[in-house]
């Protein structure tokens, strides 16, 4: 691997663990605010510095074409994932989330496939499907053989996720990586006011000091500063390659759920995790031709 791609691979292990936090945050927040509130409050908060630094940079709009790539990064990371990762943890541990998780790579590279034109190796498929049934399988067996509601709402909350992440990625060799994540929040903001304030409006009930730290860590670093790094390193070291990295991301969340917030981790969970890490190791050997394509530097 090159020097810019193991820089890539750097940036992306940096925002892997911004993000590992970021599903037992939003399971403390969503047992006091609505998961709604939670998924669509986060983005606009989020969205006053990323207007600041947009107006302190002095940044030009995006092109129309670009526009049209940022409405699927908005759709993907700040209304799609957010709130359906947020109802899926009202019922699933953060830990459990974080493992079923880890399908979201191989959903990225599929993306990255479509949206990119990369081309992935036999191999990389290869390991990217045994990591994602590595995945499955433990969430039939933890599940008691079955798929919980949970799981759904977290699949779902991956399958969107990920299309942000890739087109987020391909943006981000035109744009830069921070000013992608900007412009979203912001192009964001007159979808995301009324239902904020309406929701906001609809809430009884006081809201602990543990629930508002845990919303501003999901607003300010999951949903800002974390994708500085991410969508630099998925431009930087590409786009299938850089999002094999988020598996790590389940040995991260689920240290921090047993360490910070008293979750019991079964030894089966580490089995599968160690199964899964094993294959993005593997994975970083394989081949994957991606276009030539200039990656901002601002």
């Amino acid at each position: 691997m090159s020097s810019r791609e193991n820089t890539g691979m750097a940036l992306g292990l940096i925002g892997v663990i911004i993000f590992s936090l970021t599903l037992p945050m939003t399971r403390i927040v969503v047992q006091e605010v609505h998961p709604l509130l939670n998924g669509l409050g986060r983005a606009l908060l989020a969205a006053i510095p990323a207007a600041l630094l947009l107006l302190i940079r002095r940044e030009k709009w995006p092109t129309w074409a670009q526009i049209k790539g940022l409405a699927l990064v908005a759709l993907g990371v700040i209304i799609g994932f957010p709130v359906l990762s947020a109802w899926a943890m009202k019922t699933l541990p953060a830990s459990h989330g974080a493992l079923v998780n880890g399908l979201q790579p191989l959903f990225v590279a599929i993306y990255a496939a479509w949206l990119s034109h990369e081309r992935p190796s036999k191999a990389f498929w290869g390991c990217a499907a045994l990591g994602s049934a590595l995945v499955l399988g433990y969430a039939l067996i933890s599940g008691a053989g079955s798929i919980q509601p949970g799981d759904l709402w977290m699949l779902a909350a991956i399958g969107i996720g990920a299309l942000g992440y890739a087109e987020g990625g391909r943006l981000a060799k035109e744009m830069g990586g921070w000013q992608v994540i900007c412009w979203a929040l912001v192009l964001s903001i007159p979808v995301l006011i009324g239902p904020v304030v309406y929701l906001a409006m609809q809430h009884q009930g006081p809201i602990s000091t543990g629930a508002w730290w845990a919303f501003g860590y999901v607003s300010i670093f999951s949903q800002f500063i974390g994708f500085f790094a991410w969508y630099a390193g998925l431009a930087m070291g590409g786009i299938s390659r850089v999002s094999q990295v988020q598996l790590l991301q389940i040995f991260f969340t689920m240290a921090f759920s047993a360490l910070f917030f008293g979750e019991h981790i079964d030894p089966i969970t580490w089995v599968f995790a160690g199964g899964v890490i094993l294959t993005v190791v593997l994975g970083r050997k394989t081949t994957v031709i991606a276009p030539k394509t200039l990656v901002s530097s601002r």
